[in-house]
This record gives structure tokens, C-alpha cells and sequence, in this order.
């Protein structure tokens, strides 16, 4: 039988900052126990880390640092840096891991440590699970932990420019089209982007206008950012006729989401259609095949089957959209929240700042408006409902929620999707409804919803 990770979900480890798993001691720990797994491999291992803005990301980098020094590993701090930098520079710098500590989009207390392995990709399950097996027999070591007075005094930041620089050069370098005539409006999410974002804008003379680009340690994601895309098109739209699209980042700029010039959010669907489209005309949208998740609409679907293309769907989680791309030998994939794997260059994986830059080539490639580049996308009205729980019992476990779900699938006989989920990075179930009416969608997620909260509501 399959083991269940207790500490890694879908995107690392996450948590409250100051809680367990994230407390100054465990946080140590994990260091020791990633120190000891990359070890194995390499005596004398090297790691690259950073961080986004969060007030704890410091502390919890410093920490990290501490127990990853403690047993041998050389660790090199790019500071604050987009995940996918981190991603970026374990691979071309020949790291044997690269370290994030970052919750992406959640609030700003909480935080998280996310892992890459020397080749950038993510760890798989079963390493990730190898590594919480020894974090929990650290745990049990009274010994483990170091005394006060033993453990060098670490600063993770502001950790090195130069390696900054090289991801922004590597960015930038992708490009080979003259860009400087889009004028495009940008949100950083007071998070990760902001440290690299003006400066990648600025060497390709975009024209931008910056967004949420102060963070203070407690305004990563507040009102803005990929979590709420309608701030960037508001600006957008209250700006008439300056601006050819917006662009919006999660906290750590591993998604993007998009504004067109009328002030209308285009999704992570809707980029998937346009680079798609665009990659097949060139050649480079290997076997005719996107990978998508369970959440992507089935317009979407709908769409590609019209230009030829086929869709296959991953579980959430762009980690797991990588490895159905793999079987698949797919060079696209991602998810609606505006996650993008390009795997036709040297992405590993999801890249917001690349992605824009990718959206932009295509709209200046083809002369059209991001609209014009995805207007046949007819969406079904979709919901999706969060709902607080308690714990995370399997759902085929609760006779009430299956019965809501097969009921909800019956009705809707085939035009449309029901999918009901656990999050991998909080204690919520999601409930997404797919129907031919909005009235009809509501109610269905209405019933599936209170079925859940009667049977696990926090």
C-alpha cells in the first residue's frame, strides 16, 4: 500500500511560520535530514536557496542554512528570488539541490519549504517521503538539535546578486523578439517578483507600469497578485487605451495571470490555447498534445479538439502535471490558476516571468490582441468552492458527499464536470462544478458543499 506523506503535499512543506512543521527546530532539522539525503549521492553536496518576501522567509532560510552546515552542505543564498529562479539556477549552476522557502500564494504567515533536485525538476513522492522518514527520526533524537551557543549565526540575505542576475540574463536571453513597443501593466504581488521583475521589464525596454512591487513582509498577496487577477485588469480597464495587457504573479512567480486591453482576466486556460496554437504552427508541440488538470474547463477541451489537439488532464499540482507530460512526451502543460510548463527550452518548471514573456512573443508575433488570440474560447459557467474542514477523511468514506456527487454527475449527464478535491497546501476541500447554466451550477455546488461542511466542517 501506498504511504502517505504527513509533511510534503503538493507543493512542498507549508504551514503556519512559528508552528510545527515550520518551528526553528524542526525547520533545522529538515535541514539536517535534506543534508543527510543529498549526501548519500555527494560527500561534498552544494545547495543554492532562497526566499520570497515573507517576514519569516529569513529566519526560516538562516535556520535551514544552520542544519544543512551542520552535516557538510555548501549552501550559496540567491536571497529574494522567484521559485523558478531557484529552479533555474540548481541546474545550470550544477547544484545538487535548490531550496525555496516560500508559500506562494497563501497569506503571509504562513511559509513553506519547497525542494528541487540538481537536474531543477521537483522531488518526486516517494523521495519526498524518504526525506520526511528521516525529518521524523531527527525528531525523536533528543540529541539532534544543537545547543544555543553551537550554530553559527547564518544571513540568508540579501544574499548573492550575482546569482540573481544570471536568472534575469537567462530570461531575458530567451527572447528573441523586439518587445519594446508593448506597453503592459504589472503586479507583483508584493512578493518574489519584485526582485527580479523591473529589472527583466527594463532590459527588454518594455514600457511597465508596476503594481504591488513594496513588499513589507506582510503584503505578499493582500488584495492583489495572481489570487485576485481582477486588481490588474481594474487597472487596466481604469487605463483605457494605455496599456496592451496586464500580467499578475502569485507570491513567488511560479504562475501568471493576464488582463487583455479592454480589462477582461485571462486564465491559465486561455494561455494554454493561445501558446498551443502558437507552438503548433511552429512545429514544437510535440505529439499534438496538451496536458491540462482536472480544474481546466472543458472549453478548453472543446477548443484544442478543434485545432487538432488532443487534452489530457493531470491531478492538481504542477508537479504531476510535469510527470503526465512526461509519459505523454508533451512539451505544454498547466493548470488554470496560471501555471505554465514550457518543456520545447530549458524550463523545468513553472515560470510566471517566463510565461509573460512567452504570451507577449506571441502577441507581437502574430499582431493580434490577447483577446483576439482567444476569443473562440467558450467557457462552460464553472464555481469553485472552498470549504473549511477539519480533517481530510477520504470522501468515498462519507456516504452524504459521495451521494451529493453522484447525483450532482447524473444530472448533468455528461455536459459538464463535477470535481470534488482535497487542497494539497491547506486544510480545504474544493468543489468544482461544470453546467450548461449558472443557476444550475450553483445549485449543484450548494449541495456538494453542504454535504461536505455537515460531515468535516472546521
Amino acid at each position: 500500500m501506498t504511504q502517505t506523506r504527513q509533511l510534503f503535499g503538493t507543493d512542498g512543506i507549508r504551514g503556519v511560520a512559528g508552528e510545527f512543521p515550520l518551528t526553528r527546530d524542526s525547520v533545522y532539522l529538515i535541514g539536517r535530514a535534506l543534508g543527510h539525503d543529498l549526501a548519500r549521492t555527494n560527500a561534498r553536496a552544494r545547495v543554492v536557496i532562497g526566499q520570497d518576501t515573507r517576514e519569516s522567509s529569513g529566519w526560516i532560510a538562516d535556520r535551514l542554512w544552520q542544519g544543512l552546515a551542520t552535516v557538510g552542505v555548501e549552501v550559496r543564498s540567491a536571497g529574494v528570488i522567484t521559485t523558478p529562479g531557484v529552479a533555474y539556477l540548481a541546474s545550470s549552476q550544477k547544484f545538487d539541490a535548490g531550496v525555496v522557502i516560500s508559500a506562494s500564494h497563501n497569506p503571509w504567515t504562513d511559509n513553506g519549504i519547497k525542494v528541487f533536485s540538481g537536474d531543477g525538476y521537483k522531488l518526486p513522492d516517494a523521495h519526498e517521503l524518504a526525506i520526511e522518514k528521516e525529518i521524523f527520526t531527527l525528531l525523536k533524537d533528543a540529541d539532534a538539535l544543537p545547543g544555543a551557543d553551537s550554530t553559527p549565526v547564518i544571513a540568508s540575505l540579501p544574499g548573492e546578486a550575482e546569482l540573481r542576475q544570471a536568472y534575469v540574463r537567462w530570461l531575458a536571453g530567451s527572447v528573441a523578439t523586439d518587445l519594446s513597443r508593448l506597453r503592459v501593466a504589472v503586479d507583483c504581488a508584493n512578493g518574489a517578483a519584485a526582485a527580479e521583475a523591473p529589472e527583466l521589464f527594463r532590459a527588454l525596454k518594455i514600457e511597465t507600469a508596476f503594481l504591488h512591487c513594496a513588499p513589507d513582509g506582510q503584503n505578499i498577496n493582500e488584495s492583489c497578485g495572481a489570487l485576485h487577477p481582477e486588481t490588474v485588469a481594474r487597472f487596466v480597464s481604469e487605463n483605457q487605451g494605455k496599456f496592451d495587457l496586464g500580467v499578475t504573479f502569485d507570491g513567488d512567480a511560479d504562475r501568471a495571470l493576464f488582463s487583455d486591453a479592454a480589462g477582461r482576466v485571462v486564465n491559465g486556460d486561455a494561455v494554454l490555447l493561445l501558446a498551443a496554437r502558437e507552438m503548433q504552427a511552429r512545429g514544437t508541440l510535440a505529439n499534438a498534445t496538451v496536458v491540462a488538470t482536472t480544474m481546466s474547463n472543458m472549453g478548453l477541451e472543446l477548443a484544442l479538439k478543434r485545432s487538432g489537439i488532443r487534452m489530457l488532464r493531470a491531478n492538481v499540482g504542477d508537479k504531476y502535471v510535469l510527470e503526465e507530460m512526461q509519459r505523454a512526451g508533451a512539451t505544454l502543460g498547466g493548470e488554470q490558476s496560471g501555471h505554465i510548463l514550457f518543456r520545447d527550452g530549458e524550463a523545468t518548471t513553472g515560470d510566471g516571468l517566463l510565461t509573460a514573456l512567452r504570451v507577449m512573443e506571441i502577441m507581437v508575433h502574430s499582431g493580434k490582441t490577447l483577446i483576439e488570440l482567444v476569443g473562440d474560447l467558450k467557457v462552460l459557467p464553472q464555481v469553485i468552492r472552498n470549504v473549511r474542514v477539519r480533517e481530510k477523511t477520504p470522501f468515498a468514506q462519507i456516504p452524504a458527499v459521495q451521494t451529493a456527487i453522484r447525483d450532482a454527475e447524473r444530472e448533468l449527464d455528461g455536459v459538464g464536470r463535477v470535481v470534488v478535491r482535497y487542497s494539497g497546501t491547506e486544510t480545504l476541500a474544493r468543489v468544482m462544478i461544470e453546467a450548461e447554466s449558472k443557476e444550475q451550477m450553483e445549485r449543484l455546488a450548494e449541495s456538494i458543499v453542504a454535504a461536505i461542511r455537515s460531515a468535516l466542517g472546521a
